[in-house]
């Protein structure tokens, strides 16, 4: 009966190690959790670029001060997904860059950028759309709630969906590869109405 009883503590050590597995943060269907609000330390995974006052409030990490700025990425990405849980003023000028060719200079003229600003005067490149690249009509709101982006990058081909509608699907060659920001805009000198991001999570393709 030995046998029996190393084959039963042989077993319940590896049903331990399958529940430890499960509860794994960030890795459940290979996401990676680059941003949790809940988390004190999930700036960690960012490099702060411009004056943006970003910091961990009410489960969320928030931006509503400075002249603009970015979070951005420590990694390059090419082929992935993006999912991120974010939460807009009706006035915030915000959005998620992604494979930025300058890290410490970001814009719509080095990165795809997919927009999150419902007052946008051309709305045709508004919340949902992809500035310079992929126009969104009809535009969708984001102001006073929480919103879900869930952003497909695969080869040329760019998918931007928000709440679960798609908003965009394009081909563009333009940008490759590289790291993926969070940004707290502004209008001009002004800064935009604030941004709050409570959950960032990527996954390679």
């Amino acid at each position: 009966m030995r046998w029996l009883s190393r084959y039963t503590a042989a077993a319940v050590l590896v049903a331990f190690a399958l529940v430890g597995c499960e509860h794994m943060p960030g890795q459940a269907g290979g996401w990676t959790t680059l941003l949790d609000g809940s988390n004190p330390k999930t700036l960690d995974n960012w490099n702060r670029v411009g004056d943006a006052n970003w910091r961990i409030e009410d489960g969320a990490v928030v931006a509503d001060k400075g002249k603009g700025g970015h979070l951005v990425s420590k990694n390059a990405y090419k082929d992935f997904q993006i999912r991120a849980e974010f939460w807009a003023a009706d006035n915030t000028n915000s959005g998620i860059f992604m494979r930025a060719q300058d890290p410490q200079k970001i814009g719509a003229e080095n990165a795809y950028e997919v927009n999150i600003y419902d007052q946008r005067p051309d709305p045709s490149y508004g919340t949902g759309g992809i500035v310079n690249f992929a126009k969104v009509s009809p535009m969708p709101k984001a102001a006073g709630k929480w919103n879900t982006f869930l952003i497909t990058a695969k080869g040329t081909n760019l998918i931007v969906e928000m709440n679960g509608q798609q908003t965009v699907n394009i081909n563009d060659s333009k940008f490759a590869s590289g790291p993926f920001s969070l940004q707290f805009g502004n209008h001009g000198k002004a800064p935009g109405g604030p941004i709050k991001w409570r959950k960032v999570e990527i996954r390679p393709l």
